[in-house]
């Protein structure tokens, strides 16, 4: 089993990959996630190790590649897309916690500039979370922290998280995904056009 953490806010991360790792999973993470977890003792992956493929434009482009989106997307049922995952040298991921880096925040902030909150549109994040939602039937997705402990009780208990389970935490990541999308628009109406 393989997990991708990539974290904005960092809150019980490194309970939740130690709780995975002890379970025998994999877990992969981007820069500033795997550097914390690496600094606390936990084993992780980088993406690149997944990807084959370095962080690009300052960290912009990390998530955003078909060996992530190929894993999460891939639905377990159906043979051929197992088969075009071999095919391709990929494999499937099972669990994915995102929680999108901090807009609403570095708005609110009276310091941010227009450059610091464009710097905090999430794009892979929301990426992630939309695919892991979307295929929530094979895809643990994980916007909240606070849904760790009992996504690793679960497991510890029965191995998987069943379906009225990951339908519940879909839920809430299209939501975070909604209401982050709603203050960006936001946002942007506010912004005085330019002419």
């Amino acid at each position: 089993m393989k997990a991708l953490l990539s974290v904005a806010d960092r809150t019980g991360v490194v309970g939740l990959a130690n709780g995975l790792v002890e379970l025998g999973w994999e877990v992969y993470s981007t820069g500033g996630t795997g550097a914390a977890l690496a600094a606390a003792g936990v084993p992780v992956q980088s993406l690149e190790a997944l990807t084959g493929f370095p962080e690009i434009l300052d960290g912009r482009v990390k998530t955003l590649h078909p060996a992530v989106h190929g894993g999460i997307l891939a639905r377990r049922d159906m043979a051929s897309d197992l088969a075009e995952l071999r095919e391709h040298g990929l494999a499937p991921l099972d669990l994915v916690a995102n929680n999108l880096y901090p807009f609403a925040a570095t708005v609110a902030s009276p310091d941010a500039t227009h450059a610091d909150i464009l710097e905090n549109i999430d794009i892979g994040g929301v990426t992630l979370l939309r695919a892991a939602a979307k295929n929530y039937r094979h895809v643990v997705p994980l916007c909240r922290p606070q849904d760790y402990k009992e996504v690793l009780a679960v497991l510890r208990e029965q191995g998987n998280v069943g379906e009225a389970l990951r339908l519940r935490l879909a839920t809430l990541a299209f939501r975070h995904v909604a209401e982050y999308d709603a203050a960006i628009a936001v946002y942007f109406d506010g912004l005085p056009t330019g002419g």
